[in-house]
């Protein structure tokens, strides 16, 4: 079951959908779970609901609300259309620390508000470029945030990058897991090895795995990387990682 909300923000209004069991017994712990580059679509939506139906309230924020409501990715088209692509990498330029910084304030208050929710734990998911958001709310938010993880995740360690995620891991308390692509150009064996020294260092409870064979973006159904059975195993451990650290509706 799901309905449409919306949020107040610095930047506006964002456009989310809150996703609850068909049976919730009442308010279930907190899931905030972010799309990748290709924004709001279906398979999102259905992601969405696969994690509600375990348990929990998931918020699914519109993250390119400051473009436009809803889908940015017209329909009939793919978000790895060569005439889509261009406008989906300036709106996720956009995306700033210091925007990403305002949204999870709103997100985060949303999730106090709605009575879907208790959000005496929240847990974060987050897919391609926003695998790196799940991180900095971890890191940005120890005192909320229990548990996060990304899948397929791009850019978390780059050794030029000052704005990267891994020189705030030293204040995370949450539980992490990582399942990343293997042969990933996005996310290349060498910054998965600097992220793992990282969080290692600052005594972060983390689980690192790499999944053989799968492509990044190996759990959108709409991409020609899908991989059904690296796509199963992920809900396992997104599940096995939000029961561990949430709990869950009895």
């Amino acid at each position: 079951m799901s309905y449409r909300i919306e949020i107040d923000s610095a930047d506006g209004r964002i456009d989310a959908h809150v996703f609850t069991p068909a049976d919730a017994p009442g308010a279930l712990p907190a899931v905030i779970l972010l799309t990748d580059i290709g924004g709001l679509r279906p398979c999102y939506h259905e992601k969405a609901q696969i994690v509600a139906d375990g348990g929990y309230a998931v918020l699914l924020p519109n993250v390119y609300y400051r473009h436009g409501h809803g889908a940015v990715v017209p329909e009939g088209k793919s978000f790895r259309d060569e005439d889509v692509r261009p406008t989906l990498f300036k709106y996720a330029a956009q995306l700033t620390p210091a925007a990403q910084r305002q949204d999870f304030a709103a997100w985060l208050s949303a999730v106090d508000d709605a009575p879907e929710f208790d959000s005496a734990t929240v847990g974060v998911v987050g897919y391609c470029m926003t695998g790196a958001f799940a991180l900095r709310m971890a890191a940005w938010h120890p005192e909320r945030i229990t548990a996060a993880a990304g899948f397929h995740s791009a850019n978390l360690a780059r050794a030029d990058d000052p704005d990267s995620p891994i020189h705030d891991v030293e204040s995370i308390q949450a539980q992490l897991y990582f399942g990343h692509a293997d042969g990933d150009t996005l996310l290349p064996p060498e910054q998965i090895a600097r992220l793992d020294q990282a969080l290692a260092e600052a005594g972060v409870h983390f689980c690192t795995e790499l999944y053989k064979g799968a492509g990044h973006g190996y759990t959108a159904k709409d991409a020609p990387v899908y991989d059904a059975r690296a796509d199963a195993r992920h809900f396992k451990r997104l599940l096995t990682l939000f029961e561990e650290c949430l709990g869950k509706a009895a």
